[in-house]
């Protein structure tokens, strides 16, 4: 919590205007911010100056980790948030690729397990990591990324976070993710959650101890909409103590995450929270 209010803070006090083309909005925006969780201490970096809802989070991670492109999918499992994206978007509701209500194209997930190779077949990113970790190998290279240029214009939105890179010392796993865009006040809690849990469920299916996830920030911003809730009422908030997440320890494959695994298999533990705050969402 310190850390993430600290980066809201400094935003607040240093940030510099920019005007976004896509939301045609202004950001108070700075440049690069380190966050770190946790997750073998079971700190989980969920905030706690407003309520946060951790369940759409951990949602959105799953239809990722399973690779899907189509925004009914990610209702299904209890995350609502690429309806917008999806639906919303001019620039992509003009676009010749879009398939039609709710598809959301080749973004995120789809790159993560199905990236397209010259020859026309497709690579599964995931699984090459999982596989090596589950054999106690780290080539130096276990990552997963989404960022994929060559297909940009086959998606509604390039990905924020965009990479995840894996190492393993001993039995213990660890996790870099590199994010190049936040919107501080709504998206970071989120990326937050899924940073730590990502690692938590790694280390559990490839049969690793969890260690501390780093979380690394290009361009952090606030919207010039979301300025005075953020200055007047989150920041005037003293915060709580971390809250514990319990996963089913039964998940032990990537086919568990791939099949059964629902959000029932998740669970917070002691959290307290001040009230919700309804930060504007910018499409």
């Amino acid at each position: 919590m310190q850390s993430y209010l600290q980066l809201c803070q400094r935003i607040v006090d240093e940030g510099v205007w920019v005007t976004n083309e896509r939301t045609g909005k202004r950001c108070l925006t700075v440049i690069n911010a380190d966050l770190e969780y946790d997750v073998a201490g079971n700190q989980f970096p969920l905030i706690t100056t407003r309520k946060s809802y951790w369940k759409a989070a951990i949602a959105e991670l799953l239809g990722y980790l399973r690779g899907y492109d189509n925004a009914a999918d990610f209702r299904a499992l209890g995350c609502k948030t690429w309806d917008a994206n999806a639906n919303q978007n001019e620039a992509w509701l003009a676009n010749p690729h879009r398939r039609g209500e709710d598809d959301m194209g080749r973004v995120y997930g789809v790159q993560g397990r199905s990236w397209a190779k010259p020859d026309g077949s497709h690579l599964d990113q995931l699984r090459k990591v999982v596989d090596n970790l589950s054999k106690g190998l780290d080539d130096r290279g276990e990552i997963v990324t989404f960022y994929n240029p060559g297909e940009f214009d086959r998606g509604c939105l390039r990905p924020c976070m965009h990479t995840h890179n894996f190492s393993l010392l001993g039995d213990t796993l660890y996790l870099t993710s590199y994010q190049r865009s936040c919107d501080v006040p709504l998206g970071l809690n989120f990326n937050q959650v899924q940073v730590f849990t990502l690692l938590a469920l790694m280390a559990q299916i490839t049969g690793h101890k969890p260690g501390r996830a780093y979380h690394k920030i290009v361009n952090a911003h606030i919207y010039e909409d979301q300025l005075e809730l953020m200055r007047d009422v989150q920041l005037k908030r003293e915060p709580f103590p971390a809250p514990q997440l319990e996963i089913n320890p039964e998940i032990k494959t990537l086919e568990d995450l791939e099949t059964w695994v629902s959000l029932d298999d998740f669970a917070v533990h002691n959290y307290q929270y001040h009230p919700a705050i309804a930060y504007p969402f910018s499409v």
